[in-house]
Parts: C-alpha cells; sequence; structure tokens
C-alpha cells in the first residue's frame, strides 16, 4: 500500500478534488487542501513505512494508536485539528468534514481495483486505524470551534441585549432627573406636565424592568396596542422641553390632527423616538432648534426630528444605526441609542431613516403604518 500510494498520490488528490466538487455549495480550495487530504496521505505512507520497519512507536507518533489519544494528538491529528477548523470557516458542516475523509478511502479502494492491487489486512488495518484517528481529532476541533464561534455570538448578543437596557433606563433616569430639577426650581405642582413628565419616566423604568424579567423568564414579546398619535407626541414634546430647556435650545412641535392613530407598543416607540430628540439636542448647536414633526404619506405616518449639527460627515449615515457606533466628539453614551431605536420602530413594522441637509442639520425620519382612532 504504501508504493501504491506514493505512486498514485496526485491521481488520489485528484480524485477527492472531483467529488467535493460535485457535492452541493462544495468547492475545494488551496486553504482546504493545506491541511486536508494531501497532508493525510504523507502522514498515512510514513505510518506505513515504519510499520514496515518495525518502528511501532514511530507509527504512533505519526498517526496515533487504535482508538486515539486523549492527552496528546499525534501528527496526523494536528493535521486533522486544523483540516477540521479551516472547514469551519469555510462554511462546511461536520458531515462534510467527515465526507472529505470518505472520499480518500474510496478513492484509495476505487483506484486500487481498477489498478488490481493488491493490499495486505494488515495495511488495511492501519488505514482505518488512520482514518479513525484522523476523523475522531477533525471532527473534535470542528465542534469545540463551532461551540466557541456560538458561545462568543451569546456572548455578543447578551452584552448588546444589557446595553439596550442600560440605556433605556439611563435616558428615562436622565428625563426624571430633569423633570424633578424643573419642579424644584419652579416649585411646581406636581399634578402639572413636568409632574407627568416624572410620573411616565418613571412608569417606563418600571417597565423596562418588567419586560427584562418577562424576556429572562418566558422571551414572550410586549402586547401591541393602538392609540393615538396626538396624545404620544404630546407625551414626547412634554419631555422634550426639558431637555431643550437644558441645552439651550428651541423645540418645535406642531399641532397633530386628534383622529391620527398608530399601532405598536407605545413605550418602546415613544422611547424610540425620545433617542431621537435626544440625539438631535446632543449634537444640534447652541441656541439653534430642533422640531419635531408629523405628516400624512398614503397608509403611512411619518415623524420627523429635524436639528441644526451643521450636517452629517460623509459616509456616516450608512453607519449611524450600527450598534456601538458613535459619531461627533460626545462620546458620553454607548453608541447604541439609533440602533435601539431603529429596533423598537422595525419590530411595529416601521423604517427609520436619516436624511442629511449639508451645512445645515438633519432628518431622523420614523415611517409607521397609519391607523383611525373609532
Amino acid at each position: 500500500m504504501r508504493n501504491f500510494l506514493s505512486n498514485n498520490r496526485a491521481e488520489l488528490v485528484s480524485r477527492c478534488k472531483s467529488m467535493v466538487a460535485q457535492r452541493p455549495q462544495r468547492a475545494a480550495t488551496e486553504q482546504q487542501l493545506a491541511n486536508g487530504i494531501p497532508l493525510f496521505i504523507d502522514q498515512l505512507i510514513r505510518t506505513l513505512e515504519a510499520e514496515e520497519d518495525d518502528k511501532l512507536a514511530d507509527s504512533i507518533r505519526i498517526s496515533g494508536p487504535s482508538g486515539g489519544d486523549a492527552q496528546a494528538l499525534s501528527e496526523m491529528g494536528v493535521g486533522a485539528a486544523a483540516h477540521g477548523k479551516a472547514l469551519l470557516e469555510l462554511g462546511y458542516t461536520v458531515d462534510q468534514v467527515v465526507h472529505d475523509y470518505g472520499d480518500l478511502c474510496q478513492a484509495i479502494t476505487d483506484l486500487a481495483f481498477e489498478r488490481e492491487a493488491p493490499f495486505a489486512v494488515g495495511e488495511f488495518r492501519t488505514l482505518n486505524r488512520c482514518l479513525d484517528n484522523a476523523i475522531a481529532d477533525a471532527v473534535t476541533e470542528f465542534s469545540f470551534q463551532r461551540d466557541a464561534q456560538i458561545s462568543r455570538q451569546h456572548s455578543l448578543d447578551a452584552t448588546e441585549r444589557f446595553g439596550v437596557l442600560v440605556h433605556e433606563l439611563r435616558n428615562c433616569l436622565g428625563t426624571a432627573t430633569l423633570a424633578i430639577h424643573a419642579l424644584e426650581l419652579g416649585n411646581m405642582s406636581v399634578g402639572g406636565a413636568t409632574g407627568a413628565v416624572l410620573k411616565r419616566s418613571l412608569t417606563a423604568m418600571g417597565s423596562l424592568v418588567t419586560r427584562a424579567l418577562a424576556e429572562v423568564r418566558s422571551g414572550l414579546p410586549e402586547q401591541r396596542q393602538t392609540f393615538s398619535l396626538a396624545a404620544f407626541i404630546r407625551d414626547a414634546e412634554n419631555a422634550g422641553r426639558l431637555v431643550a430647556s437644558a441645552a439651550g435650545c428651541a423645540f418645535e412641535v406642531p399641532r397633530v390632527d386628534p383622529r391620527l392613530a398608530i399601532r405598536g407598543n407605545r413605550e418602546l416607540l415613544l422611547a424610540a423616538l425620545a433617542n431621537l430628540w435626544q440625539n438631535a439636542f446632543k449634537f444640534t448647536h447652541a441656541n439653534s432648534e430642533v422640531a419635531l414633526k408629523v405628516h400624512e404619506s398614503g397608509e403611512h405616518v411619518l415623524i420627523e426630528v429635524e436639528d441644526h449639527c451643521g450636517g452629517l460627515a460623509p459616509g456616516s449615515a450608512a453607519q449611524m444605526f450600527a450598534p456601538f457606533s458613535q459619531h461627533g466628539h460626545d462620546r458620553s453614551g454607548l453608541g447604541l441609542g439609533l440602533s435601539i431605536a431603529r429596533q423598537s420602530i422595525e419590530a411595529d413594522f416601521g423604517a427609520l431613516t436619516v436624511r442629511d441637509v449639508p451645512g445645515t442639520g438633519c432628518v431622523f425620519t420614523i415611517r409607521l403604518p397609519r391607523h383611525r382612532l373609532q
């Protein structure tokens, strides 16, 4: 078998590549071949040579004992592990890792039959041992790397979800703090508009905590409802005016048709809108204006937040909604606000876009299906 493999190495590699190419969505690559079949053939040849010379220790060092070695990989095991990792990075599945070595076994037996090359029983045993060890080591490494990938992704997802919760809680806490400060300075009644802002902020924080607990327990989505757009905008306006006053900017909000309605998770949509006007006040120029506007457009309602930040940097609009993406010099936040806003709006079948007004500012537009109150 050793001579047969040495003399037909190129033909065996070619046949394996052809088998791979015939499978759906598969293709042999240089990366795949580097630690794959060619290396395995070379190590198999050396294993057979060591056994012919009665050098059992060398044979075990090259290809491992029957059943493998859990404590230390053989040379063949190292190559097979690298092969399994490479196939994962190429997007292959675990069954395709096994098929790669099965292809070689089939190629060897088919070519030996065609050329009428006899093999000894002991040589077949060595071939099977090497294939068994290589497959086990390749699959083990493939599975380990895949599990590590999944674990990393779960960790990233958990980090982002935690960041979303912290971001929303911080926004609500900031609004509540401003409301308390305004109440203290103005000696105003808690029953007025500012008191209502404080109450909604505390309620929103409670809802966020409740939602987080519900997601941990069951993962059930929030219930959607149809509600007045005018009241929704009025709530956003009352909270926004506190931030506008602190920022020294004007806040323009138009009257909204009381018959208009939208449908969705009211608290999350209100938080999304709050993210937009807070972002606007954060970057708009001092003593300028932020405008909150509402339009009907066919079967949709458009809610726009316009600022006077001076316009967007070239190419920044495309990256603006990416998680943990921050723009401008103010890095006090987590870079999650716009990402959270878009997720909340899209969850209610809406869309969030941004339009640059060069030299002036930018316009964020929430687009939601239009409804009417009965």
